[in-house]
């Protein structure tokens, strides 16, 4: 019988199960041979029957339980470990919505290497320098769109940032209102008491009334949100680059006329005013450590947040037992009579580590009863083939739970839906459902890397758009059952600690290399989703 030493924390500490308890065995029973030639010497053994009954008083027992206290003793020294470890962290922070320009004018060069490219630069740093914080993503050209929730997802911010370009808006343009409604409706949502704030940037070239923007700007600062608007680009302005069919030329507007872009700060400085806040200028030599100065003047507020899982230590479960044996081997030895004072400082000593191991137990985290009852109530509609859409909600909204056992199961039901959607669709019409499959269940796996019915799933889901075919789903954990089965209830497991399953050949580098590329294949699909979008003009005509 193979043991899985990734269960052991000194696996080399095995040895121990065996030596330990016959060289305890041993030692009690030369102990009694050399004890009972010492009382041969004080006279026969009627004699010392009759003189000092406790000296000749033996227990069949005591090998047997001191062997076995020293067995569990060895088996809690090699520290077994299986279940699931979390740790939550206290961390303080702030909501920051990011209402970021996309529209043509940001590809202008004059900020090197473009607007767009050293706004990004600008984000990446300031997300570096508030690693508390917590971000949102809104994009704007025309018109704006909420690209991320208020999260602490750095991987999903980075593959939304990595995407932002001209085509992910709807409606080409420049209107700093839209954006500044969006990102106030988007941080209403937040239930989170930590200050909040929105940060704006964009080279200004707005074609909107100012009295817009500063109507959005006041609703801001009424609601308690502090407003800081960055600028890009130069007031002498520059021409836009526009690379169609691999030839790159200069944008016109509708006279034929070669456009010329301009930082303009009007609008950015209205808005800053109007929302009591900051303007930091593109002139300023760190835009990034400017707006986090500003941010960290704001008040925070404690949250929690889980760091992630690991095999949990249970070696108490073998000490405790030991020390329960020791304890008991010690109390038959006072009742025969034995030196109290010994008896009395091992029991001393067994307390104290019994006290020690008892403070030292986790006592478990609390579940998340709301996200549960609704997951509970998205599976049972899932039964019915007439309601599976309308569970699908339900299940996102789960999935936004702190309890990471229930985050779980909701995402891998609502990866699911999609799969069975794409699965039963024919043609152009399966590439959508099949995306957002792969997209639900790359952030499953970060969650569960060694579960093969998410794992089968993925592939599954990979071969159908790859229209190579393809058996079998999830469920199965590499078997290949006829179909994808979704997660049962929570609520009819009472073992509520899943034990995890070893992969056969897997190790952390192969792992970390098929996680890399899942990742690379979600922004890949990500990309493709958002230059689909071909922005339409605005009704100015001012298309940049």
């Amino acid at each position: 019988m193979m043991i899985d030493l990734r269960y052991f924390s000194w696996p080399w500490a095995l040895a121990l199960v065996v030596v330990l308890p016959l060289l305890a065995a041993w030692l009690i029973v030369k102990a009694r041979r050399i004890r009972a030639v010492r009382l041969q010497h004080l006279g026969t053994p009627a004699m010392i029957a009759r003189l000092a009954p406790t000296a000749a008083a033996r227990s069949r027992w005591q090998p047997l339980r001191l062997s076995l206290a020293a067995l569990l003793i060895a088996f809690a020294f090699a520290g077994p470990r299986w279940g699931i470890e979390r740790t939550v962290v206290k961390q303080a922070g702030i909501d920051v919505v990011l209402a970021l320009d996309a529209s043509s004018s940001m590809l202008a060069e004059d900020e090197k290497p473009s607007r767009l490219a050293k706004m990004k630069q600008v984000v990446d740093r300031l997300r570096s320098l508030s690693p508390n914080d917590r971000f949102a993503l809104v994009a704007f050209a025309g018109k704006s769109y909420v690209l991320s929730p208020i999260t602490v997802d750095q991987g999903g911010l980075n593959l939304f940032i990595d995407n932002l370009d001209p085509t992910v808006v709807a409606q080409s343009g420049s209107s700093l209102a839209s954006a500044l409604n969006q990102a106030n409706n988007l941080l209403a949502l937040s239930k989170s008491g930590s200050e909040r704030a929105i940060v704006l940037m964009s080279d200004g070239e707005g074609f909107e009334n100012t009295d817009d923007v500063i109507a959005e700007a006041q609703r801001a600062a009424a609601a308690g949100t502090s407003i800081i608007t960055v600028g890009f680009g130069t007031e002498a302005g520059t021409t836009i680059p526009v690379t169609e069919n691999g030839t790159t030329t200069q944008k016109k507007d509708q006279q034929g006329n070669i456009v010329v872009t301009k930082y303009s700060p009007t609008l950015l400085r209205a808005a800053a005013d109007a929302g009591k806040g900051v303007f930091v200028p593109p002139t300023d030599p760190d835009r990034a450590a400017t707006i986090r100065q500003t941010l960290a003047r704001l008040r925070t507020d404690t949250r929690s947040m889980s760091k992630g899982t690991n095999l949990a230590q249970r070696f108490q479960f073998f000490l405790l037992p030991a020390i329960l044996l020791l304890l008991l081997d010690a109390f038959l030895a006072t009742r025969r009579g034995r030196r109290r004072e010994l008896s009395a400082v091992g029991t001393t000593a067994s307390m104290l580590l019994f006290s020690f191991m008892i403070n030292g137990c986790s006592t478990g985290s609390v579940r998340d009863k709301d996200a549960a009852r609704l997951y509970n109530q998205a599976t049972a509609m899932m039964a019915r083939p007439d309601s599976v859409k309308t569970a699908l909600p339900l299940l996102m909204k789960a999935a936004l739970s702190k309890d990471d056992e229930v985050q779980y199961r909701a995402g891998f039901n609502a990866g699911y839906i999609h799969l069975r959607e794409g699965l039963a669709a024919k043609g152009d019409s399966a590439k959508e459902p099949l995306d957002s499959a792969l997209a639900v269940y790359k952030r499953v796996l970060t969650l569960r890397p060694d579960d093969m019915d998410s794992k089968w799933n993925y592939e599954l889901a990979l071969r159908k758009e790859k229209n190579q075919g393809g058996g079998g789903g999830g469920g199965g954990g590499g078997g290949g059952a006829a179909n994808p089965k979704p997660q049962p209830q929570p609520g009819g497991n009472t073992n509520t600690t899943p034990q995890p399953r070893p992969i056969p050949g897997m190790n952390e580098a192969k792992a970390e290399q098929i996680l890399n590329a899942m990742e690379q294949q979600e922004q890949d699909v990500q990309g493709r989703k958002q230059r689909r979008s071909v922005p339409t003009p605005p009704p100015n005509g001012r298309d940049w």
